[in-house]
């Protein structure tokens, strides 16, 4: 049911949505986070998110079940991160990203394939990584030691709604590591050093890819706990890639060998 429009920035339920967009912890806390645009809200929706209120401008109508409140033009760009979002923002209740949260699916695919991400730092990158990883239908993303959370705004505002469709877990190192080798899928770590390059492996069966920060890669853990160290060939003066640029195309390399398996 639709309520009267709410026109200062300082009503309460306004100050809680910018709140919720700017403190992680606040996130964790009330097991909240907020979704600007009609289509990252439909993609949450499909997911099978809960969206406990939207708020709209300019008239928009939202077609699902929650309450919607309307806001002058002036409150939602208080409320709005970012622009263009279509004047249109939900609270949602958080999912669990508990590794056991992907276990099921990877039990249901033969030879799944998975990225992981040690510490990647960027909300942007990983935004970035998780739409790659939805466009090459990667089985599930996992993050190890976060230095951001899921449900970061621009993190939201990279993944153009992946956060929502690709199954996605958070945890350790060593509890990836320990899920990995329990499941046999193949750990291939991307580095530098004592490696060969990615298209000389064999990524048809379960395979999990994994990625470091840009500035220190990955830990010693992840080197030695690999099945296979790859490389991406480096031809210019430059040493690397953009992590997320890196991801992508291992990714596309795991669909290039599994789509001309399945041609066969």
């Amino acid at each position: 049911m639709e309520e009267n429009i709410i026109t200062s920035p300082q009503n309460q339920r306004i100050k809680h949505v910018v709140a919720l967009q700017q403190k992680s912890s606040l996130r964790r806390e009330e097991g909240l986070f907020v979704v600007e645009g009609q289509r990252e809200i439909e993609h949450c929706m499909a997911s099978g998110y809960e969206v406990v209120e939207v708020f709209t401008v300019d008239g928009l109508r939202f077609t699902g079940d929650s309450p919607v409140t309307r806001v002058s033009p002036q409150v939602y760009e208080k409320m709005a991160y970012r622009g263009s979002t279509e004047g249109m923002i939900a609270i949602v209740k958080a999912k669990d990203h508990s590794i056991s949260s992907v276990n099921r699916k990877l039990l249901s695919v033969n030879n799944p394939l998975v990225v992981v991400l040690e510490s990647v730092e960027k909300p942007g990158n990983l935004g970035a990584i998780l739409r790659s990883a939805d466009a090459a239908n990667v089985d599930a993303v996992i993050v190890c030691d976060p230095l951001t959370d899921l449900y970061n705004p621009n993190l939201i505002r990279a993944s153009i709604g992946a956060i929502f469709t690709v199954p996605t877990a958070v945890c350790t190192s060593e509890e990836c590591i320990a899920f990995l080798k329990e499941r046999k899928i193949k750990i291939l770590t991307a580095q530098l050093q004592d490696s060969y390059e990615y298209y000389n492996y064999d990524m048809r069966q379960a395979t999990a890819i994994v990625m470091g920060t840009e500035s220190t890669g990955l830990t010693q853990q992840w080197r030695e706990a690999a099945d296979a160290h790859i490389r991406i060939p480096m031809l210019g003066r430059l040493d690397s890639l953009n992590v997320s640029v890196s991801a992508a195309i291992l990714m596309y390399e795991a669909v290039r060998q599994r789509k001309k398996i399945n041609k066969v």
